[in-house]
């Protein structure tokens, strides 16, 4: 729980520097520089523990290390036009997601009660992305689909942090996504997309991609030791911390506070993630469980 909640409350600095970034330097170039430092970071790492660690799968964490890098883009896209802890009220839709994903490819057992929480968290959802949609137009759907992807990122996380060591799955993850984004890029320069648009960035910039690759190397580190040892439905609620440090950095560093109806948003989605963490528990429990 410890590793979940300093992850948690260490992860909204990456969105904070992605945000500063975004008037100079595209979403593309900063998900790129953000996987690029990971990668860095993480080879000395990978290669002490890979000899005494089981094989592991590229496929699947190559697969991890896609989704992550759209999960990425889509946030880091989103917030040149949304305030930090809207877009991060919005893509708390995740662990709701995540529910419905581990009965479909998990194969867990997810009940009407649920699932309507599910659906009042959606209904939620819609609440903070109205009055965003309304000022910014498309960018407030970016959140949705960053939490789309990263809930698939986390039920393969979910499905094999147990077999292999973290800083291996982090640097398979970290160089497929470098690769992946290194296409994008490539491919966004041809067609001329905004969010692609390659910038040559100064020192002083570069020192702050390098910071945000780092922190997002420690953060997801955390997290995924805390799934390896601990149940995701122990652990899922405490995703919600992040509402905390986000708001709080959104307040000083931009100005930007909430507005009621995201605050309605916000509780509705939070309490139907609850409810649904809440849920599982007991389900555990439960004889033949």
């Amino acid at each position: 729980m410890l590793l979940m909640i300093a992850a948690t409350l260490l992860l909204p600095g990456i969105d904070a520097i992605a945000k500063y970034l975004s008037a100079s330097i595209g979403a593309g170039q900063v998900t790129w520089s953000r996987f690029f430092f990971q990668s860095l970071l993480l080879a000395p790492l990978a290669w002490r523990v890979w000899g005494r660690s089981p094989t592991p799968d590229l496929l699947v964490n190559g697969l991890r290390g896609i989704l992550l890098a759209g999960a990425t883009l889509l946030f880091f896209a989103a917030l040149k036009d949304l305030p930090i802890a809207d877009a991060i009220s919005i893509f708390f839709v995740e662990p709701l997601l995540l529910t419905l994903l581990s009965a479909l490819l998990l194969g867990e057992q997810v009940g009407w009660r649920r699932l309507s929480a599910v659906l009042l968290g959606l209904g939620g959802a819609a609440l903070v992305i109205q009055p965003n949609f309304a000022n910014a137009g498309t960018p407030a759907l970016y959140p949705l689909g960053a939490a789309t992807c990263f809930a698939f990122y986390l039920v393969l996380t979910r499905k094999f942090a147990q077999r292999e060591a973290p800083e291996i799955m982090q640097f398979l993850a970290g160089l497929a996504g470098l690769g992946v984004m290194s296409l994008a890029l490539a491919a966004g320069t041809q067609v001329a997309l905004p969010a692609l648009h390659i910038t040559t960035p100064t020192p002083v910039q570069w020192g702050w991609l390098a910071l945000l690759g780092l922190i997002a190397t420690i953060g997801h580190l955390l997290m995924v030791a805390a799934f390896a040892r601990a149940n995701a439905s122990l652990l899922a609620p405490f995703q919600y911390v992040e509402l905390v440090s986000a708001t709080i950095l959104g307040l000083v560093v931009f100005a930007d506070f909430p507005e009621p109806a995201t605050w309605s948003g916000v509780t509705i989605i939070v309490g139907s993630g609850l409810y649904v963490f809440h849920r599982e528990r007991v389900l555990r429990h439960e004889p033949g469980a």
